[in-house]
Order: structure tokens, then C-alpha cells, then sequence
């Protein structure tokens, strides 16, 4: 029980120095205990080399994928480990975002994949330099609703959320 409770202290300590430092830009893929006792690893980046909006209790995930060069934005609907494509039915999804206290709002048109079934979509996107700007904009915050089978799913958007140099 000691030796845990120094595990944790470590833990908090080494986080505590982090986010002094600057914050945490990613923290890597921890194995957390999970319904029926076992182990699993979160995912910390998408298929697509994007960025990963959790959707209920890891039930889904979106990914966000920005290219400010090309003023795009692609959100890929993924399963649990984030590593499969999820079609829904949806002609489009909204992107809630905050920007400097500024509630936007964008959205983006059905992308259908090659493997997506006739009628549904696992890709999301559009070309809107307003939304690039609005992601690239430091304490951008927001949320992305999804319905997935029939259930509505929130997740948060936190600043940043396109991987790139600083």
C-alpha cells in the first residue's frame, strides 16, 4: 500500500512539473483498468495522423485532421481503439468551437470512403479558413456531437488539436 501511494505522489509530482513547464502537449497511451477487470491502452493519435476527440466513455472516437496549408478540415469517425472506420447516417457534423470567448460554429459535409456502406459516412470535412484559423488560435476549446447508432455522443476539443512543430 506504501509503495502505491509513492507510485502515485511520483505521478502527480512528475505532472505537477509539466505543467509548471508549459503544460503537457501529449501524454503517451497508459493501460487503465476498464469493465471486466482488464487492461487496455488509450490512443493518443489517429489513423490519419490526427488528433483524437473521445466520444462517450471511449465508446467512439472522432478524429480531427487539419491541413492550415490547405485551409481544410476532415473529421474521420473511428471506433473504440481508434483504428476502424464507423459510418454513420449523417449528411453532416457540427463543429462547436470557443474562440477568444466567441462561441463559432462550422460545418462539415459528408465525405463518404470507398468502404463506407451506400447512404452512410466515416468522414466528415470541408475547406474553411475561418475553422483553420479557429483551430490554430491558441485556447480554442469546443465540443463534437455525433449520433452513432441511434445515441447522441459529445466529445471536447481542446486547444490545438492538429499535430505540428512549434
Amino acid at each position: 500500500m506504501r509503495a502505491m501511494k509513492t507510485a502515485y505522489g511520483v505521478m502527480a509530482l512528475g505532472l505537477a512539473v509539466a505543467w509548471a513547464a508549459g503544460g503537457v502537449a501529449a501524454v503517451a497511451a497508459q493501460p487503465t483498468a476498464k469493465k471486466g477487470g482488464h487492461a487496455h491502452a488509450h490512443p493518443t493519435e489517429g489513423p490519419h495522423h490526427g488528433s483524437l476527440i473521445e466520444l462517450g466513455r471511449e465508446d467512439y472516437h472522432a478524429e480531427l485532421v487539419h491541413d492550415p496549408a490547405a485551409d481544410t478540415v476532415t473529421i474521420y469517425v473511428l471506433d473504440g481503439a481508434a483504428h476502424e472506420a464507423v459510418p454513420i447516417d449523417a449528411e453532416q457534423l457540427t463543429l462547436n468551437l470557443v474562440v477568444g470567448g466567441k462561441p463559432q460554429q462550422f460545418q462539415l459535409a459528408a465525405q463518404p470512403q470507398s468502404s463506407d456502406p451506400e447512404g452512410m459516412s466515416s468522414a466528415f470535412g470541408c475547406v474553411s479558413k475561418p475553422m483553420c484559423e479557429a483551430l490554430h488560435a491558441k485556447g480554442t476549446t469546443g465540443r463534437l456531437n455525433v449520433k452513432i447508432k441511434g445515441k447522441l455522443f459529445v466529445g471536447a476539443v481542446g486547444g490545438h488539436t492538429h499535430p505540428h512543430a512549434h
